[in-house]
């Protein structure tokens, strides 16, 4: 048996019957609907458990009050919002929303009719219970130049359900020098020096190795020590991992390897983390390019060194023209960048870094030149704005609009 907890809220100088009959009847409603669920009410919001899933039942106009120094005070949330037609039940809703958003937590509204009501209870009801925390390794911190891409490791837990594991830099040079190479990748796989490639895919072992001890769900790294350090590049593994479903991110950027991690949760998509190289402000458009690419997303590869090094495997990706959605969220966690585009042309200029496309945005592309959140963004195949959009609002997060 499914439990939903109810925790009744309204203000004191309500008329007590009337507002208890409306609630009584709505949750009627919601119960013959909802076969194998049991509802409880709760009478003091501190005894909510961590795994509990609980409904802010808001009764009337003047409630705000009291979620904010009770529930708020007393309850990390999220915050489902139960709402009806009268008693200022929906106006005190969306106050109390917006205070939700404003202090960038995760709540919404539930309010319309019984079905649409019973259907998103269902599918918050599945989110909260396969709700597990994710782990992703940061391994060894971000690069210098990404001066913008601190992260709060406990805000990230509590907003998003993600733990952030610090993996020093000694330990990943020693499980890279300790890698035994799967022989599989050498045998006609990828075509390029036998050496370079040997080197490449000792790091992505090394990596893959950490992955595995330490139970991680994806990594980002610090690649261009690994650089100086096995005289190769980590792109050829990154590329592999994402492929296989592992989030794997580049240069140690803690923002870009959530906001794949979001994609991959929501849209089970994987993400091409790119820098932008060249704007067109008159015709909007962009170029983007970077010397790694989930090799999924390509239709074809080429491999080359990595650009700024002129070392390593780096991966020059063909990929797919038509509707793209580029991403990227804020490194506090309070906002985001979502637009969709087309990818119109793809490139292989020896100046840039070797997966090069360019993207005519439907957006304003002064945005990067603007307010950009950030150097990298996530490019991901397909129209999926408003599905990004509406998820992380959810959670309290704000969209960057030009």
């Amino acid at each position: 048996m499914e439990i939903v907890k109810i925790y009744p809220i309204k203000s004191l100088m309500s008329h007590k019957k009337l507002i208890a009959k409306e609630s009584e009847r709505l949750i009627e409603q919601i119960k013959e609907k909802l076969n194998g669920y049991r509802f409880e009410y709760i009478t003091d919001i501190k005894e909510a458990k961590s795994d509990d899933f609980i409904i802010i039942l808001v009764q009337s106009g003047g409630s705000e009050d009291h979620f904010k120094n009770v529930v708020f005070a007393s309850y990390d949330g999220p915050y489902y919002l139960l709402t009806y037609g009268s008693s200022n039940s929906l106006a005190a809703s969306l106050e109390i929303l917006s205070f939700i958003r404003q202090n960038n937590a995760k709540g919404e509204v539930l309010h319309g009719n019984i079905d649409y009501i019973v259907n998103r209870i269902t599918t918050l009801y599945g989110q909260n219970k396969d709700a597990n925390v994710s782990r992703l390794g940061v391994l060894g911190k971000p690069s210098d130049w990404l001066i913008s891409s601190d992260v709060s490791y406990e805000k990230c837990k509590k907003v998003f359900n993600i733990e952030l594991v610090d993996i020093n830099q000694d330990v990943v040079v020693r499980y890279i020098n300790d890698a035994v190479i799967d022989k599989k990748y050498l045998d006609g796989q990828f075509r390029y020096d036998e050496n370079e490639l040997s080197k490449a895919l000792k790091i992505y072992q090394g990596i893959k190795d950490i992955i595995n001890d330490y139970k991680l769900d994806g990594i980002t790294i610090r690649c261009f020590d690994i650089l100086g350090i096995f005289k190769s590049s980590s792109c050829l593994g990154l590329a592999i991992l994402n492929k296989d479903d592992v989030i794997a991110s580049c240069e140690g950027d803690i923002p870009s390897m959530i906001s794949a991690k979001i994609v991959y949760d929501l849209l089970h998509l994987h993400a091409f983390q790119a820098n932008p190289q060249w704007i067109e402000p008159t015709k909007n458009e962009i170029y983007f390019a970077h010397c790694t690419l989930p090799l999924d997303m390509a239709n074809d590869i080429v491999l080359d060194t990595h650009f700024e090094s002129k070392i390593g495997v780096g991966i020059h990706g063909v990929m797919n023209k038509g509707d793209v959605t580029i991403f990227k969220i804020s490194n506090d966690l309070n906002m985001f960048y979502v637009e969709e585009g087309k990818l119109t042309k793809n490139e292989y200029r020896k100046d840039r870094c070797r997966t090069q496309i360019k993207i005519k945005l439907k957006g304003d592309v002064s945005y990067f030149l603007k307010s950009s959140l950030g150097n990298h963004h996530m490019i991901i195949y397909g129209k999926h704005k408003d599905e990004i959009a509406s998820y992380l609002e959810s959670f309290g997060l704000r969209r960057v609009t030009m």
